[in-house]
């Protein structure tokens, strides 16, 4: 038996057991970088669970990651599943072993600020709305807090730290991501990237807050 026809086993399995234990969810495909879920691929039964694919535990704080068992034959790496449980981006596929993917918390947008030409006496060389362009809007994404946080510079009393933020989000072709982008939510709050990674399970970012 050759590898596809062993996977192709393997998602009729999954497929199998996704309709006796899990809830229809609508799979979505990007179509363009401001267009996250542009495309319905279809509906099929998916179950998720959080360790070894072994059902015994819950998941816990600050982990997005979860196992999927569905039908993976019409389903690629960066799509979204939509459900009873949440919405998730399908993070890797690999041969033979479980389907992972990332649970979303936020809808974030990313935008960029063009960089000053010209030499000499410049204009006012800040970022605002009027500057920024988007390179991503409207995805889905796992959004939690990071391990560390700053003080700003006065360092007074009152003080708190800034905080950090682990940012997982698909990859779009043609789009890359770098420090100092911009990343907005839809609570409204505002981040600057400062390092980012892209994996084969798509975006790995760090962001701190920005605080007005």
């Amino acid at each position: 038996m050759d590898y596809a026809k062993l996977q192709a086993r393997i998602n009729k399995g999954y497929g199998l057991a996704a309709k006796r234990i899990g809830p229809p969810n609508t799979v979505y495909r990007a179509t363009a970088a401001t267009a996250a879920m542009g495309e319905t691929v279809t509906v099929l039964s998916a179950s998720f669970n959080a360790e070894d694919m072994t059902y015994s535990r819950p998941n816990k704080y600050g982990k997005p990651t979860w196992y999927g068992v569905f039908d993976g034959t019409l389903v690629h790496v960066g799509d979204y599943l939509v459900g009873e449980q949440g919405t998730f981006f399908v993070a890797q596929m690999q041969l033979t072993l479980p389907i992972l993917l990332v649970q979303c918390n936020r809808t974030i947008n990313f935008l960029r600020a063009p960089a000053a030409s010209g030499v000499g006496a410049l204009g006012y060389g800040g970022i605002t709305a009027d500057n920024e362009h988007a390179l991503m809007s409207g995805w889905p994404a796992s959004v939690l807090q990071g391990t560390k946080g700053e003080k700003g510079d006065a360092i007074l009393p009152g003080d708190t730290k800034t905080p950090w933020w682990n940012i997982l989000v698909p990859a779009y072709p043609g789009v890359v991501l770098r420090s100092s982008d911009i990343v907005t939510d839809d609570l409204d709050r505002r981040y600057t990237i400062s390092s980012a990674e892209l994996t084969d399970a798509g975006w790995r970012l760090t962001a701190m807050q920005a605080v007005t």
